[in-house]
């Protein structure tokens, strides 16, 4: 009990005018700049937008078949995608060996995995089919609703916690989505048909509710057990689910392409996009949470939107720019608190010892001379008890 004794007679010695200082103030609850602007942040930004610069992509190259193209044939662009991820991420288990082995996961989870296939699907298949019946000012708004479902879901499956500003920091997107649709009215870029649109608004809805079912048990599977489990099974019952809707719904529209080397060259930037969209979003989800990576997602509509301007001449806004930096600092700030998890869930969080240690550390530290710093940071197993005692005293 050194450490401790030395800490409180140090306290006891500081000027009454110290306490005012920035540092207590840091020590007390304001975080540090340092502590704020992390490299994990980092990370999960740069995560964040490159899959949300991948969505661009898949909106754009969707854009340049329907419109440039007149192709018609969704379930054909998901077919490929699937089948990608079958080729690399389901062959990759078969070379497993014990319980990881493509086997031993149909004999105990194939059911699951094919709800989940199939939940993911007609997901993306309602999505798409909702831009014939409503607006892309309506698809935008109510496509928000994924990340409403999925706190909630969240919530009972994963037992996830959030506090005050991780609500706050989604309001605040959710106004830069909402600056973003006022810019396409003002712009003139309302498009889209409008011709059942209480169809396309439900279509939406329904669509944001399955990738919200899809994401949570991403975000398990990935944290629980393998990310190349999940990619693989996904890819292996989409594929067959996607495969038997294809030639249901869409062979007659297959049968009419006038394939050329532009549709193809659009097509394969799809599949490409799509499929390092898949690829890379369980590491996201690790790397911070499923709210997080679908509140990062929100600027993938703003990216499409300056393309579009380049590409399909939309007029430009200055609120297409406010869109982008308020979505921006609202993520940002979702992740400066990370989420908490229920004692007892399934999802891995970093250790409780090493954490409150480190923080011990940092608070320590925060009041003592360069030399005393230096001293109590080589010797973080000697005060991991006093973190206990300390930490304890807080509670």
């Amino acid at each position: 009990m050194i450490l401790l004794s030395e800490i409180n007679a140090t306290r006891q010695k500081m000027p009454q005018g110290w306490l005012n200082t920035l540092c207590f103030k840091m020590r007390e609850g304001l975080p540090k700049a340092k502590d704020i602007f992390t490299w994990q942040l980092f990370k999960i930004l740069l995560m964040g937008q490159s899959l949300s610069a991948m969505i661009c992509g898949t909106a754009v190259t969707s854009q340049y078949l329907a419109t440039i193209y007149y192709m018609n044939a969704p379930m054909l662009q998901s077919f490929i995608n699937y089948t990608l991820l079958c080729i690399t991420y389901t062959v990759a288990l078969m070379f497993r060996k014990g319980d990881g082995n493509i086997l031993q996961i149909l004999k105990t989870k194939w059911w699951k995995y094919l709800l989940l296939g199939l939940i993911d699907v007609e997901a993306n298949y309602a999505v798409v089919k909702a831009y014939q019946y409503t607006t892309i000012t309506s698809i935008q708004l109510l496509d928000c609703f994924v990340i409403p479902v999925l706190m909630v879901l969240s919530w009972f499956i994963l037992k996830t916690r959030y506090k005050a500003i991780h609500y706050v920091s989604v309001c605040v997107c959710l106004a830069g989505v909402g600056a973003m649709a006022g810019a396409d009215i003002l712009s003139g870029q309302d498009q889209g048909s409008s011709s059942h649109i209480l169809l396309g608004d439900g279509l939406i809805l329904i669509s944001s509710t399955l990738y919200a079912i899809s994401n949570v048990c991403q975000e398990y599977t990935v944290k629980n057990l393998s990310r190349v489990e999940f990619l693989g099974m996904v890819g292996l019952f989409g594929t067959i689910i996607s495969g038997i809707q294809l030639g249901i719904v869409e062979h007659i529209n297959v049968s009419k392409i006038q394939w050329t080397w532009e549709i193809a060259l659009v097509l394969a930037g799809y599949s490409l996009c799509m499929y390092g969209f898949y690829s890379m979003m369980p590491v996201a989800v690790e790397l911070s949470s499923a709210t997080a990576v679908n509140l990062s997602l929100l600027t993938g509509d703003i990216f499409s939107l300056f393309f579009g301007i380049f590409l399909f001449q939309y007029n430009f806004s200055g609120l297409y720019v406010v869109s982008l930096v308020v979505i921006l600092f609202g993520f940002i700030a979702f992740n400066v608190v990370p989420v908490s998890y229920l004692e007892g869930s399934d999802n891995p969080t970093t250790g409780p010892d090493n954490g409150n240690t480190q923080e011990c550390v940092d608070e320590m530290t925060c009041e003592h001379t360069d030399l005393e710093k230096d001293q109590i940071k080589n010797r973080p197993d000697e005060i991991q008890s006093e973190c206990v005692v300390i930490n304890s005293a807080k509670m």
